[in-house]
């Protein structure tokens, strides 16, 4: 015996009951069209293109690391250039940490990277709670001129910035900071940007939860670490992300202001490999090294870094 579809009578006319209404798929909106076949195999070529053009170099800079000098150069005008084959050794790789203090150097990249991101996060975000959530005269003057600095490259600013880093006195009571690790951080933590991402994110928090804090009797301090840090995950993730990146790949500013070895970080250790002779082969297993890490990090990491970055760009 079938079932039959339970109505309801209202007067002459059944009704329908909500079981034996149609259902549309949960992904169909009113309104929005399907993809078609043609708009889906273009956008396969094309997301293929792109993966080919950001992933072939660093194909041929990870499988010229094993590869001497000659047969680099021997392999440029054919895909052997991508491919493992040839003469093929792990030599590359032993005579970097044979030619360079390459731990040292690893090391003082690491802190160098890490203290850059901890004392940004510190700074950036209090100057942007300050703009965004106190209200002051000349405030938006000061947001202006912040964001005013973010036309200035920072070549143009190395030479002041380098007289200036060896006039003022230091910890020890020594005149200058050159050849010393805050050399190397110090200049980089208060950042336009950084503080222009968090001001926006900062902005979009609603500020009745100041007000309600203030009732109770907390300060500024109060409100800006128990309610709006707490609240601003995505923005802090977008700006460690974008802070770690620079300082780890600073190269110009190091070059000038640290002699020490001792001192030096990972990307002007690159320069070793260009005295006297270039060794390629070395000079790719050096840069591989140093930028394995930090690919398979954000590899691991890219679903939050790109949620952190499309958050902080909707709000405000």
């Amino acid at each position: 015996m079938s079932a039959s579809p339970t109505v309801l009578a209202t007067g002459d006319s059944p009704v329908a009951t909500r079981a034996d209404k149609p259902r549309r798929p949960a992904s169909f909106r009113p309104g929005e069209s399907r993809p078609g076949p043609a708009r889906k195999v273009l956008g396969l070529v094309l997301r293929i293109v792109l993966a080919l053009v950001f992933g072939l170099p660093l194909v041929f800079m990870i499988v010229s690391s094993f590869k001497p000098d000659l047969q680099i150069f021997a392999d440029l005008g054919s895909w052997a250039a991508f491919l493992p084959v040839g003469d093929v050794s792990l030599d590359n790789y032993t005579a970097v940490f044979d030619r360079v203090p390459f731990a040292t150097f690893l090391l003082n990249s690491v802190f160098i990277s890490a203290s850059t991101v901890v004392f940004g996060l510190i700074i950036n975000s209090m100057a942007a709670f300050a703009l965004s959530r106190i209200e002051f005269r000349g405030q938006k003057v000061i947001l202006g001129i912040v964001l005013a600095t973010l036309i200035v490259p920072f070549e143009t600013m190395a030479l002041p910035l380098l007289w200036w880093v060896n006039t003022i006195p230091y910890l020890d009571g020594s005149q200058g900071w050159l050849d010393t690790y805050a050399v190397q951080i110090v200049p980089f933590v208060a950042n336009a940007f950084s503080i222009y991402l968090f001001y926006q994110y900062f902005d979009s928090i609603p500020k009745e939860l100041d007000e309600a804090a203030r009732v109770d009797g907390a300060g500024w301090f109060r409100i800006y670490r128990s309610i709006v840090m707490p609240l601003s995950g995505p923005a802090v993730a977008t700006v460690a992300i974008l802070t770690f990146l620079p300082a780890w790949n600073q190269y110009l500013w190091p070059l000038m202001v640290v002699q020490t070895e001792s001192l030096r970080p990972v990307m002007v250790g690159i320069d070793y490999f260009k005295q006297l002779k270039v060794a390629w082969g070395q000079i790719m297993a050096y840069a591989t090294i140093i930028t394995v890490p930090v690919l398979a990090l954000f590899v691991a990491f890219q679903r939050a870094f790109i949620n952190s970055i499309a958050s902080s760009g909707v709000k405000g």
